[in-house]
């Protein structure tokens, strides 16, 4: 019976679901039993019929979680049950040298990576795929001028583009943070009890860095009996690191469908609804959905963090747990890319509002530019803040337009034309470097994304 949402279907994709999979888990694992028979045979540690045998039931498909957990019942422990799985179907000669030299972490944590690997393969396009969306979005709206807000006041014009922009480049950089951090992830452990490979003496880091290669993965380089779980950390770590870039998104977008600002929407489909109670209400679901999940994503952290001090060599303090976080933080984030996918590629641009919303100061979003003007024309720059704060203020307390209290103000007209005026409130002469910024960030994203489009 599915207890929890990610069971029932609520949440995560069936493609990284399967990853986590009891079957799943198995097959990774006998296919580390696979790799390891057949190394050691290539460098003659066991003998190659021996191997061949022990690689091609492996691989059979003959072994079960159902008989897994079988014996498991009776051993009282996952990593021998399946050891002892596999040697029932083996034949006699091979069955000494079944599991040879190794340890359970030796299954455990390289078919941890295994996952981790495959977690990315699903991960890293998803990633890729929404910067480029975002950087479209950002070159299709860079002309558009927006109110840019600070502390949640109106504060300068900002080109709407360069919104997504900021996010598109931050995805990108999450894309060469995967690829930065497979070295240090994706590790090949298979030197036993403590680390010493003590089994295979001399030959066993030939043997795990035959396997590593089999498996597509990084041979370990010193362990105990676990990878460290600085590596784990790591891991959820980047995961969270991701979920937060997509919920600073989810938070913008909720902010700016706000019904007094109105500048942007989540698509509503027909027959959609928003409240059970208030017909007309279109609520931004899907945004404070990610949001929602990226807060149970960070919470992921303090928990791998914690699992990096074991004991000596090692202890189980931490296996219990990582039966958790391992698969919910990929899938939480899976869910999450998906989602925000669909929100960025269906968001509706509200152009209209988002001029009117200029207004909404009555051209007192324009301050920084009369300083601007006024210090152009030698005017010294607190003499110059100071007449622009009290004409302001006061026109703030009137109810007047600032357009026009500067005008009217001769700490303004003795140094600035009606024209010069004229011009510092038009927006769109106030985007800056927005432009190049802009097309910048396309060309990056672009360069380090479109290949896994």
């Amino acid at each position: 019976m599915p207890i929890l949402p990610i069971d029932g279907g609520r949440y995560g994709t069936d493609e990284m679901k399967k990853i986590f999979d009891d079957q799943k888990k198995i097959t990774y694992q006998l296919d580390i039993e696979a790799a390891v028979a057949l190394a050691q045979s290539e460098i003659r540690m066991i003998p190659k019929d021996a191997a061949l045998n022990i690689s091609k039931m492996a691989k059979s498909g003959k072994i079960t979680v159902k008989r897994v957990k079988q014996l498991e019942a009776k051993s009282d422990h996952d990593t021998a049950a399946l050891v002892e799985a596999l040697s029932e179907i083996c034949k006699s000669s091979a069955k000494p040298w079944i599991h040879y030299g190794l340890t359970s972490n030796d299954l455990v944590d390289t078919s941890n990576s295994l996952q981790f690997r495959d977690t990315l393969n699903i991960i890293e396009p998803k990633v890729a795929k929404l910067a480029i969306i975002l950087a479209d979005k950002a070159v299709k709206y860079k002309a558009l001028p927006a109110v840019g807000r600070t502390h949640g006041q109106h504060a300068s014009i900002i080109s709407f583009g360069l919104k997504f922009a900021n996010w598109a480049h931050e995805m990108s950089k999450h894309v060469e943070r995967i690829e930065e951090m497979k070295k240090r992830i994706l590790i090949c452990k298979t030197l036993g009890v403590v680390g010493t490979g003590s089994l295979m003496g001399a030959k066993a880091l030939e043997v795990q860095r035959r396997v590593a290669k089999k498996l597509g993965l990084y041979p370990a380089d010193v362990t105990t009996q676990v990878v460290a779980r600085e590596r784990y950390a790591e891991f959820i770590f980047y995961m969270a690191l991701v979920g937060s870039t997509l919920e600073k998104i989810a938070i913008e977008i909720r902010n700016l469908q706000r019904t007094e600002i109105g500048e942007v929407a989540e698509s509503f489909k027909k027959g959609q609804m928003g409240s059970s109670a208030v017909p007309v209400k279109r609520n931004p679901v899907k945004s404070e959905r990610v949001t929602s999940l990226s807060k149970l994503l960070r919470s992921q952290i303090s928990v791998a963090f914690e699992n990096i001090p074991l004991w000596h060599e090692r202890d189980l303090s931490n296996s219990a747990n990582e039966r958790f976080i391992i698969p919910t933080g990929p899938i939480l984030l899976d869910e999450m890319l998906e989602t925000m996918t669909r929100i960025v590629s269906s968001l509706f641009v509200n152009e209209d509002k988002i001029r009117q919303n200029l207004e909404i100061t009555k051209g007192q979003i324009f301050a920084e530019f009369v300083l601007d003007a006024l210090i152009q024309k030698g005017v010294p720059r607190f003499e110059a803040y100071r007449d622009i704060q009290r004409v302001a203020f006061a026109a703030s307390e009137e109810g007047a337009d600032f357009r026009d209290a500067v005008r009217n103000d001769e700490a303004f007209s003795s140094h600035l034309t009606g024209e010069e005026i004229d011009r510092v409130f038009i927006p769109e002469n106030h985007l800056g470097a927005s432009f190049d910024i802009i097309k910048n960030v396309s060309s990056n994203v672009r360069n380090s994304c479109s290949k896994f489009s």
